[in-house]
C-alpha cells in the first residue's frame, strides 16, 4: 500500500516545492507611480533626477540613457559565409548584424532588406576571399575594415540615415 502512495506523496511535495520556489523567485511588483490629479499625498519617490534628465534632454545636452535620435534594427536572419581555401571548403562563418539608424528608418530598412542582404553578402564574401576569416579573425584590426565596408554598403543602399553596422554575433565552424 505504501508503494502505491509514495508516488502520489512525492508528486504533491514536488508540486508544492515548485510553487514555493516560483513565489520566492518571482520579481517584486513595481510600485505604482500613478496618483490622481490634485492628490496631495503622491508617492514617496523623488522625481527630481528624472525631471533634471528630461530638462537636460530638451536643452540638447547629452543624456546617459542614450541618443533618442537613433534606433537599432536587427537584420532578420544570420549570414552564412563559406571560407574556401585551395578550392575546398575549410570553414563556415556565421554573422548576425544590426543597424544603428536614424529614428523612423526601421520600416525602410525592412522594406529594402533583400537588397541590403545582397550588398552585405557581397562585402562578406569579398572579406572571406581576402582571408579576413582566417586565423584570429576577431581582432579589431581585422574587423574594423569589415565594419567600415558594411557601413558603406548600407549607406549606399539606404542613405546617410545609417550610422553604423554592428556585428552582434560572429562564429566560425571549421569543416
Amino acid at each position: 500500500m505504501i508503494a502505491k502512495l509514495l508516488p502520489v506523496i512525492l508528486l504533491i511535495i514536488g508540486t508544492g516545492a515548485g510553487i514555493g520556489a516560483g513565489i520566492m523567485l518571482a520579481p517584486a511588483p513595481e510600485p505604482k507611480a500613478e496618483h490622481a490629479a490634485g492628490d496631495e499625498m503622491g508617492d514617496d519617490i523623488d522625481h527630481a533626477d528624472e525631471e533634471e534628465a528630461l530638462a537636460e534632454n530638451e536643452m540638447g545636452e547629452d543624456v546617459l540613457e542614450g541618443d533618442p535620435t537613433r534606433e537599432y534594427v536587427k537584420i532578420a536572419n544570420q549570414f552564412v559565409i563559406p571560407v574556401v581555401e585551395r578550392e575546398n571548403l575549410s570553414s563556415l562563418v556565421v554573422i548576425a548584424l544590426s543597424l544603428e539608424a536614424k529614428v523612423g528608418m526601421s520600416d525602410k530598412i525592412h522594406l529594402y532588406e533583400p537588397k541590403l542582404r545582397d550588398a552585405f553578402l557581397q562585402v562578406l564574401f569579398d572579406h572571406a576571399n581576402m582571408g579576413g576569416f582566417r586565423g584570429a579573425f576577431t581582432r579589431s584590426d581585422v574587423l574594423n575594415p569589415l565594419r567600415t565596408a558594411l557601413r558603406e554598403a548600407a549607406q549606399k543602399e539606404l542613405g546617410k540615415g545609417i550610422y553604423d553596422v554592428l556585428i552582434v554575433e560572429i562564429s566560425r565552424q571549421d569543416v
